[in-house]
């Protein structure tokens, strides 16, 4: 027996070459066939040339997520925290149509109590039920607005509006102390008018003190890591001013287009990340971070409006912080003709101004347009039988402002001057 296991080695060693050349011989076979075989190679290349590649970039960079419609679609991120609740609501109210699409989101500062009231009045509006397109940020963050938690929860809402908000056209960030000075039927009216690749987002390249101040100065912001609020920290050691890409500065309140949103969040190229990891250590990197992502990467820099669709009153030099405004600049507020202001006090009197002479809005009630049944009331809490088509628009003096503004603006001798330089 010992004997015959040399000779079953030998004769299993001889089997597996055989069938290792054999396989050879088939594959030499094949390639040369099919080198000279020019229909097989004609037909193969075409039926890969057809083939939709696998990678995630090929499916995420060319959406055709916009809305079709010859009038656009909004969608909204409206921002709070502690003591914030009843001005989102309202807020909320005076924004509100059937075709836009809403984030509300009360930050981690906010008591259990006081979310858990916003949450139940979404829930249970009637109105909104039966849209289904208010949704509130479940998963709150903690928000320090000089920190790059401001970034990081306008990217989380703007990624819940991309998964559950279906077509819309722009993401517009606003906040419990912003307030619209034109309807919903105004805006969307005249946004039907222009293309809808615009980012309208105030910028600069020309920081000044800024890069002494915050981009050379290293922060730690406190709410990446804790649960309770805390201002942002600072290092000792200091940084150089990037050369891999320009940093650009603005308003943090923008309008920016699905496109550029999609550009930000898929990140198909890098540079979303990399500005990013940047900004997670920039004072008031709000400020900064979409300007500069937008102005770096070349398919979005002619995108650019310099102009952030906000009133706000600032210190000359400008402070931290806008000033609050009240009845006495109500006119300057008009006059802007832009759609939003900001900084409003809670239950502000000029709200009520702004209510009654520029949204035709009671008190509680939603802004009166095109979508309202005509019977009855149509200014109530709770309209009764909305109409279907949310297409009908009636807009009024508000959008002739607005008109002359965004054609103001576009028509400017030094709008290309002004992108991304």
């Amino acid at each position: 027996m010992e004997a015959n296991k040399p000779q079953q080695k030998k004769k299993k060693w001889f089997l597996a070459l055989g069938i290792s050349l054999l396989l050879s011989t088939l594959l030499v076979f094949l390639t040369v066939f099919t080198s000279f075989n020019p229909s097989w190679r004609f037909n193969h290349q075409a039926n890969v040339k057809n083939q939709v590649p696998s990678f995630v970039e090929s499916k995420l960079r060319f959406s055709s997520g916009n809305s079709k419609d010859s009038i656009p679609r909004l969608a909204y991120l409206i921002s709070g925290s502690r003591g914030d609740g009843e001005s989102l609501k309202r807020t909320l109210k005076a924004l509100y149509h059937p075709r836009n699409q809403y984030a509300v989101h009360l930050d981690l500062e906010a008591s259990a109590e006081e979310r858990l009231v916003l949450a139940s009045f979404l829930r249970n509006e009637p109105l909104f039920k039966e849209f289904g397109n208010v949704r509130m940020v479940i998963k709150a963050n903690l928000v320090t607005y000089r920190g790059p938690t401001m970034v990081s929860n306008t990217l989380h809402a703007a990624a819940i509006l991309l998964r559950d908000g279906g077509d819309w056209d722009w993401f517009i960030n606003l906040s419990a102390s912003d307030y619209p000075l034109v309807t919903q039927d105004d805006l969307l009216h005249t946004l039907s008018a222009i293309p809808r690749n615009l980012n309208f987002i105030e910028h600069t390249s020309d920081i000044g003190w800024k890069e002494y101040q915050r981009a050379k100065p290293i922060i730690i912001d406190p709410g990446l890591y804790s649960l309770r609020k805390s201002d942002v920290f600072w290092m000792s050691e200091q940084r150089r001013v990037p050369s891999a890409y320009r940093l650009f500065t603005g308003s943090a309140w923008m309008m920016l287009s699905r496109p550029f949103v999609e550009f930000c969040l898929w990140g198909w190229d890098n540079l979303p990340r990399v500005v990013l990891m940047y900004y997670a250590n920039f004072l008031s990197s709000p400020e900064g971070y979409f300007h500069t992502v937008i102005c770096n990467a070349p398919e979005f820099q002619n995108t650019t409006v310099n102009h952030d669709l906000h009133f706000i009153s600032w210190d000359n030099p400008p402070k931290q912080h806008p000033h609050f405004l009240t009845n006495d600049d109500y006119q300057r507020m008009v006059d802007s003709n832009a759609p939003f202001a900001r900084k409003f006090g809670s239950n502000e009197p000029v709200l009520d101004k702004i209510d009654s002479e520029l949204l035709g809005r009671n008190v509680d009630g939603f802004v009166p347009g095109g979508w309202f049944n005509h019977k009855g009331n149509v200014n109530m809490t709770v309209p009764h039988q909305i109409m279907a088509n949310t297409t009908e628009l009636r807009p009024g003096p508000g959008a002739e402002r607005l008109k002359r503004l965004i054609n103001g603006l576009l028509s400017a001798e030094d709008f290309y001057a002004k992108q991304c330089a």
